[in-house]
C-alpha cells in the first residue's frame, strides 16, 4: 500500500533535515533491541567528545562506525558541538570499544565526564593560510589551533591553503586565532565566519567625521538580522554581515541615506576579486618575480663556473688571482650567489625557523640545509684561498644558487597547477549575473544582483541568467540548468515551478518571486558543500600524514649518513682515486652526494597526492550534478558492491496518479474524495510545517485528484475540518472528518483496527498489485468504503541502469514500504532479483546492516528524508532527485537530478578518483624510494653516474608538479560509455 509514503511521520520525531549546509545535530532513529532484552533498566548512556569532524559526512561516518558495533541501541552525533551521545548495552559493548570504533574511522574520541545542557554558541570561520609547504606545516598548524582553549575543531587543508575552525566566541576570539596562526609562522587572512551569514560591502559618500560613522552604525545596528558592521573611513567603505532571510542590502542603503537627512549616498562597493583568487594571483606573481630575479644572478654564476671556464680569453680573466689563491671567478660567484642565498632565498629560512620553533621539520628545512651546506662550504673555500698561498679548492656557489632557482620555478609551476584544481568553485561563483531586473510599483528597475532580497519579484528575459532562487509567478519558458544540475536538456518552467539562481532562461519571459538569496541560495550551498568536501580528509590520507611526521628527520639522517659514508670511504681508500672527478676532492664528492640526498627528497608530493585528486574529483562531480561530500565518501563509494534502492521516487518517477477508484458504499465519488482528501491534506500540512521542503507523493496524488473531481478551482479549495489526526508510520492515516472516522492505508492498518476486508476489495487489491499499482483501502466508521489504485510508473532508464550495474558486478536490491505484490512487479520490470517489501524506516536501516554483516559494501539510494536512517547506516548514502534541496544531511553523495544514471556516474567517478589517488601515491612514494638511493650514489661505483645537487633539486620540484598535473587529468573525466546507449538524459513530468 502506501508503505514508505507514511514513513515521513516516523522521521519527524527523530530526524531534522535542514535545508542548508550548516552543521546540524544529526539524530536519526536507529533503536533496535537484541532478542530477549527490554530497553528498561539495562542500557547505559555515554556522551563522547569527537574531534576531527568537519561536516555532515563526518558525522555520518562516526554514526556508521558506532552503529555497526553489537549492543548499540542508538547513536546521535552533533557535528556542531563535536559530541556523540550513545545509548548501549554495557553487557555487550563498553565505552573503550566505542572510542576505538570512532578512532578507526579517523577521528579522536574521549569520554566526557559530565554532560552540559548549555547551548554553546559555536561559530565557524574559514581562514586563508599563507606559507605552508607540506603536510608537516598543516599538521603543526592544526595542533597549534587545537591547543587553544575554546577551539573545538580545527581542520587545515594544504591543497586549498585554508583552515576551517569551530570555536566558542565567548572563550576565544578571531584575533586570538589569528595570533596563534602567526605565532606558528604563517600569515592568515579571514575568508568567512559563520554559516548562512552574507556579507556586503557598501561605499558611502558624505562621511566627514566619527559622528557620521557613529550615526550610520547606530541606524544599521537597529535593523533585525544585522550581525556585524565593519567600517573603513579611509576608503569610505562599510561592510555589513547579515542574515539574508531577514534583511538585505537595499534596506541598508535606504537606512544609510535616511540617517543623514540626505547627506549620505550609498552604493555597492566596486567589485573585488574573490579573496582566494586574489591571494593565489599574488602568490603566483611573487614566485614569478623571485624566480626571474634568481635567474638574473644565477645565470652568470652558472656561466662562470660551467661554460666560460672553457673559453680561452675569458678563462684567463677569471683565473686572475686577487689575493693569494683567491681568483676573480670565485669572488664574482660569491658576490652573485649571496643575494640568491639570503635575499631571494629568505623565505626558506623563515619557513625553517617557524617550523623548527614548533618542534617539526618541513620542506623548507631540507632546502635551507642543502643550499647552506653548498654555500658555506664555498665560502670556506674562498676564505682559505684568500689566506693561503698554496690552497686549491673548488667552490659550489652554482649549486646553491641553481638549486634555489629550480625550486622557485617548481613552486611557481606548482601554484599555477594547484590553482587549476579549484577552478570548479570559481566557475560556480561566476554563474551569478551582475544585474537583475527588479519589478516594483514604479515599473522595472535594473539593479546590481547583490541588491536582490527575499520576496522581491524579478523579471528574467530570454538569454538572461536567473539572479536568485525563486518560484515562477508568471510566464512560461525553458531554462538551461546544465551548469547547476548537469541536466543536458532545457527544463520547461511555468507558474509554480522552482528556478535556480545562475541558470539561463532560453525563451519566454518569466516573473520570479525570490525565495532564497546570498548564502541561502542553492548555488552558494553547492559552493560551500564543494569547499567543505575539499577540506575533509580522506582516510587514505592518514598514510601521508603519518609518513610526513618522520620523513624530514629521516631524510636529514640519510643525508648526513651518505656524506659521512662517502667521506670515510675516501679517507680509508675504500674506492680508487679514479672515481673522484678531477675538479674536486673526496670531501667535496661526499658533500655533493649528501646535498643531493637532502634536496631530492620530496614530502610535498606525498602531501598533495590525496587532496588535489579529491579537489578535482569533487569539482568535476559538481559540474555533473553529483555532489560528493569529501574524501570519505569517495573512498567508500569506490568499494560499493551492493546498492539498495528505495522504490518510490528512486526507481519509479515519484509522481503517482490515481488510476482507479472503486466504491463499496452508496455515496458519490465527490463525497468520498472530500473525506479522503481532507485527511491526506492534513498529512501534507503536517509535513510542510515540520520538515522543510518535504513531500508525500501519494497523499499529494490523492489531494490533486480530489480537486479535479470536486471543483474547478483547484488552487483555493478548502477541505472539511479534520480532528484527531494520526499518521501511522508505514501503514496510513486515521482521522475524524465530518463526524466520520476515516482510515486510509494498507491491509495491515485495517487488520490492526479489526476492519473486515471484503472479497470484492481483495480482488481490486490483487488486480492493482498485478499491474504494479499501489492499492489503498479506505474505511468509514469501521467499514470498507472504497479502494484507490495508484500508479507510479518505473523510470524509463531504470532497467538499463540496473543492467549496467550488474555488468559492474554490483548487486541491486529494492526495499520499499509497499506491499509484496506491487514491489515484486516493479522489481521484475527493473530487472532486480532481490526485493524487501513492507519495510518501515527503521527496518530498512536494519536490513542495510544485515547486508553489511554479510560482507557487502552497501550504498543506499533514496530521497534523503524518509530514508534518512538507512542512508546513514549504509557505507554510502545517496540522495537522488534533490534539486535545490541539496543539503540532505544524511547523504554522503547528493544527486541533484532524478536520473538513475547519475548513480553509475557517482560510482565511476569515485573509482577513477581513487585510482588517481593510488597512482599519485605510487608515484610519490616510488619517486622517493628510487631517487634517494640514486642521489646517494648507489649507481656511481658501476656507472659513474651521479646527480648534481641542482639537478636533484629540479627533480624534487618536478615530482610535486607531476602529482598535481596527474590529479588535473581528472578534469578530462567522461561519463562511462555504457551510459551513452541510454536515450533519456532526464525525466520530467509536465
Amino acid at each position: 500500500m502506501m508503505g514508505r509514503k507514511f514513513e515521513s511521520w516516523d522521521c519527524i520525531n527523530s530526524f531534522k533535515c535542514c535545508g542548508n549546509l550548516s552543521p546540524q545535530p544529526h539524530y536519526p532513529s536507529m533503536t533496535t533491541y537484541p532478542k530477549g532484552m527490554s530497553p528498561e533498566g539495562s542500557e547505559a548512556k555515554a556522551v563522547l567528545s569527537v574531534m576531527g569532524m568537519t561536516c555532515a559526512a563526518c558525522a555520518g561516518s562516526v554514526e556508521k562506525s558506532i552503529k555497526r558495533l553489537p549492543g548499540i541501541l542508538e547513536a546521535a552525533v552533533d557535528v556542531l558541538n563535536d559530541k556523540a551521545q550513545v545509548l548501549y548495552y554495557p553487557s555487550m559493548v563498553n565505552v573503550e570499544r566505542i572510542c576505538e570504533a570512532i578512532e578507526d574511522a579517523g577521528f579522536e574520541a574521549k569520554l566526557i565526564e559530565e554532560e552540559s545542557n548549555d547551548e554553546h554558541p559555536f561559530e565557524i570561520c574559514r581562514i586563508h593560510i599563507r606559507g605552508m609547504t607540506c603536510t608537516s606545516c598543516s599538521s603543526t598548524l592544526e595542533s597549534a589551533l587545537q591547543s587553544l582553549r575554546g577551539v573545538h575543531n580545527a581542520q587545515v587543508a594544504l591543497a586549498t591553503e585554508e583552515a576551517e575552525i569551530h570555536y566558542d566566541p565567548n572563550i576565544v576570539t578571531y584575533d586570538q586565532l589569528k595570533e596563534a596562526i602567526e605565532d606558528t609562522g604563517f600569515e592568515s587572512i579571514l575568508i568567512s565566519t559563520g554559516e548562512h551569514i552574507s556579507k556586503i560591502h557598501l561605499k558611502v559618500d558624505g562621511i566627514k567625521n566619527e559622528q557620521s560613522i557613529s550615526a550610520i552604525q547606530k541606524s544599521l545596528q537597529s535593523l533585525p538580522g544585522v550581525v556585524n558592521i565593519d567600517t573603513y573611513i579611509d576608503i569610505n567603505k562599510i561592510s555589513v554581515a547579515y542574515k539574508p532571510y531577514i534583511t538585505g542590502p537595499r534596506t541598508f542603503i535606504q537606512v544609510i541615506e535616511s540617517a543623514g537627512s540626505g547627506c549620505f549616498k550609498a552604493e555597492i562597493f566596486p567589485a573585488e576579486e574573490a579573496g582566494r583568487e586574489t591571494h593565489r594571483k599574488q602568490e603566483i606573481k611573487q614566485y614569478f618575480k623571485f624566480f626571474i630575479w634568481s635567474l638574473v644572478f644565477t645565470i652568470p654564476v652558472f656561466l662562470t663556473s660551467m661554460v666560460l671556464m672553457y673559453v680561452p680569453g675569458i678563462k684567463h680573466v677569471l683565473d686572475i688571482k686577487v689575493v693569494n689563491m683567491l681568483k676573480v671567478g670565485q669572488l664574482l660567484r660569491w658576490e652573485l650567489a649571496t643575494p640568491v642565498q639570503f635575499i631571494i632565498g629568505r623565505r626558506f629560512y623563515i619557513g625553517s625557523y617557524r617550523s623548527l620553533r614548533k618542534g617539526s621539520a618541513n620542506m623548507d628545512v631540507l632546502i635551507a640545509l642543502g643550499t647552506n651546506a653548498a654555500y658555506l662550504y664555498s665560502v670556506y673555500v674562498v676564505a682559505r684561498a684568500a689566506f693561503s698561498r698554496d690552497f686549491k679548492g673548488n667552490d659550489f656557489f652554482e649549486t646553491s644558487s641553481m638549486l634555489i632557482s629550480f625550486i622557485l620555478l617548481g613552486k611557481y609551476l606548482e601554484v599555477l597547477a594547484k590553482g587549476k584544481t579549484s577552478q570548479a568553485i570559481a566557475k560556480l561563483i561566476d554563474l551569478t549575473p551582475d544585474t537583475a531586473i527588479l519589478l516594483n510599483q514604479d515599473g522595472e528597475e535594473q539593479v546590481d544582483s547583490r541588491l536582490v532580497q527575499k520576496n522581491d519579484v524579478i523579471k528574467v528575459v530570454p538569454g538572461a541568467k536567473v539572479a536568485s532562487d525563486g518560484i515562477v509567478i508568471w510566464g512560461q519558458s525553458h531554462v538551461n540548468e546544465s551548469m547547476i544540475t548537469g541536466e543536458a536538456r532545457p527544463v520547461a518552467k511555468r507558474k509554480g515551478d522552482m528556478v535556480i539562481g545562475g541558470t539561463v532562461n532560453q525563451n519566454g519571459v518569466l516573473h520570479v518571486k525570490v525565495t532564497r538569496v546570498g548564502s541561502e541560495s542553492a548555488l552558494s550551498q553547492i559552493v560551500r558543500l564543494v569547499e567543505s568536501a575539499q577540506m575533509a580528509k580522506a582516510p587514505v590520507q592518514k598514510l601521508a600524514d603519518h609518513i610526513s611526521k618522520y620523513f624530514v628527520p629521516l631524510v636529514i639522517l640519510l643525508s648526513f649518513s651518505t656524506w659521512i659514508a662517502w667521506y670515510l670511504a675516501g679517507k680509508l681508500h675504500a674506492y680508487p682515486k679514479s672515481w673522484i672527478p678531477s675538479s674536486m676532492n673526496s670531501f667535496e664528492l661526499a658533500l655533493q652526494f649528501g646535498i643531493s640526498v637532502m634536496v631530492i627528497a620530496c614530502p610535498c608530493a606525498l602531501g598533495l597526492a590525496t587532496p588535489t585528486a579529491v579537489m578535482v574529483g569533487t569539482g568535476v562531480g559538481a559540474t555533473q550534478g553529483v555532489l560528493i561530500k569529501g574524501g570519505q565518501a569517495l573512498e567508500s563509494a569506490h568499494k560499493v558492491n551492493c546498492i539498495v534502492f528505495d522504490k518510490t521516487g528512486t526507481l519509479t518517477i515519484g509522481k503517482p496518479v490515481i488510476v482507479t477508484t472503486k466504491l463499496f458504499k452508496n455515496m458519490s465519488v465527490q463525497d468520498f474524495y472530500e473525506l479522503v482528501a481532507a485527511a491526506e491534506a492534513s498529512l501534507l500540512l503536517l509535513l510542510n510545517t515540520t520538515l522543510a521542503n518535504s513531500e508525500h507523493p501519494i497523499a499529494r496524488a490523492i489531494v490533486e485528484h480530489a480537486k479535479k473531481i470536486i471543483t474547478e478551482d483547484e488552487q483555493n479549495h478548502t477541505w472539511p475540518e479534520v480532528r484527531d489526526f494520526v499518521s501511522i508510520s508505514g501503514h496510513g492515516v486515521k482521522a475524524i472528518v465530518q463526524n466520520k472516522e476515516i482510515l486510509a492505508g494498507n491491509k495491515k492498518l485495517m487488520m490492526d483496527h479489526n476492519i473486515a476486508i471484503s472479497v470484492d476489495a481483495e480482488e481490486v487489491l490483487a488486480e492493482a498489485e498485478r499491474l504494479a499499482q499501489t492499492g489503498i483501502l479506505v474505511s468509514l466508521d469501521g467499514e470498507i468504503a472504497g479502494v484507490l489504485a495508484v500508479s507510479d510508473p518505473l523510470k524509463p532508464d531504470a532497467k538499463e541502469v540496473i543492467s549496467i550495474l550488474k555488468s559492474m558486478k554490483i548487486k541491486s536490491i529494492m526495499v520499499t514500504g509497499d506491499n509484496w505484490g506491487t514491489a515484486n512487479s516493479i522489481a521484475r520490470q527493473a530487472g532486480i532479483e532481490t526485493v524487501m517489501a513492507e519495510a518501515q524506516p527503521h527496518t530498512k536501516a536494519t536490513q542495510v546492516k544485515d547486508l553489511q554483516n554479510s560482507g557487502y559494501t552497501v550504498a543506499m539510494v533514496g530521497d534523503g528524508i524518509n530514508d534518512s536512517p538507512a542512508l546513514v547506516s549504509a557505507d554510502v548514502g545517496m540522495a537522488i532527485g534533490a534539486g535545490t534541496d541539496i543539503a540532505i544531511e544524511a547523504a554522503d553523495i547528493v544527486l541533484m537530478r532524478s536520473n538513475l544514471e547519475d548513480i553509475v556516474i557517482a560510482i565511476d567517478l569515485a573509482k577513477k578518483t581513487f585510482n588517481r589517488i593510488r597512482l599519485n601515491y605510487i608515484w610519490a612514494l616510488g619517486y622517493n624510494l628510487l631517487s634517494i638511493p640514486i642521489a646517494a650514489g648507489i649507481l656511481y661505483p658501476s656507472t659513474r653516474f651521479r646527480l648534481p645537487p641542482w639537478i636533484a633539486g629540479a627533480a624534487m620540484a618536478a615530482s610535486s608538479i607531476s602529482v598535481v598535473c596527474s590529479s588535473l587529468l581528472l578534469k578530462n573525466y567522461k561519463r562511462p560509455n555504457k551510459l551513452n546507449k541510454l536515450d533519456l538524459n532526464g525525466i520530467k513530468i509536465e
